[in-house]
């Protein structure tokens, strides 16, 4: 692996700074729909990006996408969210749901939904979590039954996150009762809009909303299914490997990190700056170090992706290691600034734009979503390691 980024790759990263100077102007910035937890949201700049050619930008030709690689991939995802772009509406549906139809999509699927991801038209939420079936994930019940050219699927689904504001659903279901719980389960995608889909909020300290979704006898065509029958472990374990993987983690709480630095740097205590308190100094650089750590994590996995490899343990390794260090920051931000810490943006006091409270609240789900770090760390050492269960 390589450790800096060639002429071209740099070419890449200026040509969407470039396009980023033009679109998110203060004025524009202002209108963004913004909600803790789910982040900026903006129809509007998904069009763009999708126009600009910015969406799926690792995606074969034939599909929409530049035919970068992965590595590109992961410096315009850097980019976009460390520069906070507004790109809730599609991201997910690019990251693992469009490379998913591309694996195990019908000519037809791969026709009618990719082109809409690539032109920022399309949102998907993700169905997985159960009230009884969340790490253990295969103990999901929601059940899709066979009738004639359709299925009919009974069941609830929570944590369901952007399900009041996307238009498809990404469903784990389960289709054969009588094996064992990974061996019957499939996988759907399909309109949020049909009849019989109910969908309720569930609203978190942070200030953000979830959902729970219910399924009361919904009609879904079997032309809706992806992949094969009974296989859908399968299917979500290789989605769940495109989740875990990128680097948006790191790069949606780089900006509050630097602001803890730049806060150092000017506010002094006992006559000296804190930034020069050992203490302090040795806090900011800790973190610091494990931010580059968890980078070239990051870009590992892209790596490994480009030369035709499939990095599962890599995946949770950067995962853990991403979602645990923003955790970090927010409790240095916490310990840094006192009894400011609790302050929000709508304060004239707030520090850090008020970003460090949002933080300490948001980022506590980020061990736990997409697969907890405990089960990170399983899959680390059995699949890393050849450790037994």
């Amino acid at each position: 692996m390589e450790f800096t980024f060639t002429q071209e790759q740099q070419a890449l990263r200026q040509e969407l700074a470039d396009f980023l100077d033009r679109e998110l102007t203060p004025e524009f910035m202002a209108t963004v729909d913004y909600r803790p937890e789910e982040g900026l949201f903006s129809k509007e700049f998904s069009r763009k990006m999708g126009q600009a050619r910015w969406i799926g930008v690792k995606w074969p030709r034939e599909y929409g996408g530049r035919g970068v690689g992965p590595v590109e991939g992961t410096m315009v995802t850097e980019e976009l969210v460390s520069r906070r772009a507004p790109i809730g509406y599609h991201y997910i549906s690019e990251r693992q749901f469009a490379p998913s139809i591309m694996q195990v999509g019908t000519t037809e699927q791969k026709a009618f939904f990719l082109p809409r991801i690539a032109r920022g038209e399309m949102g998907i939420a993700i169905g997985y979590s159960e009230p009884n079936a969340g790490s253990d994930l295969a103990n999901l019940q929601t059940r899709a039954t066979p009738d004639g050219d359709d299925y009919i699927i009974n069941g609830q689904k929570v944590w369901t996150s952007g399900a009041h504001r996307l238009d498809y659903i990404w469903l784990a279901t389960r289709t054969n009762p009588d094996v064992p719980k990974h061996k019957g389960l499939s996988v759907f995608l399909f309109p949020l809009d049909l009849p019989g889909v109910t969908i309720r909020p569930l609203y978190t300290m942070a200030g953000g909303r979830f959902n729970e979704v219910f399924f009361d006898n919904v009609r879904v065509p079997r032309t809706c299914m992806m992949g094969e029958k009974d296989q859908g472990w399968y299917v979500v374990a290789v989605n769940l490997d495109f989740e875990r993987s990128g680097i948006e983690r790191l790069a949606e709480v780089r900006p509050v990190f630097e602001g803890l630095l730049e806060l150092a740097r000017k506010v002094a205590r006992d006559g000296q700056a804190l930034a020069n308190m050992p203490l302090v100094r040795h806090r900011l650089a800790q973190l610091e170090i494990e931010y580059q750590i968890g980078r070239w994590m990051c870009y590992r996995v892209a790596w490994l992706q480009s030369q035709g490899k499939s990095p599962n343990y890599e995946s949770s390794m950067s995962k853990a290691f991403g979602s645990e260090w923003g955790q970090r920051v927010a409790q240095a931000g916490c310990q840094l600034l006192g009894l400011y810490a609790p302050l929000t943006r709508e304060s004239r006091w707030a520090q850090v734009s008020g970003e460090v409270a949002q933080s300490a609240l948001s980022t506590l789900s980020d061990t736990i979503r997409g697969g907890t770090s405990e089960v990170q760390r399983n899959i680390m050492a059995q699949r890393g390691l050849g450790l037994p269960r």
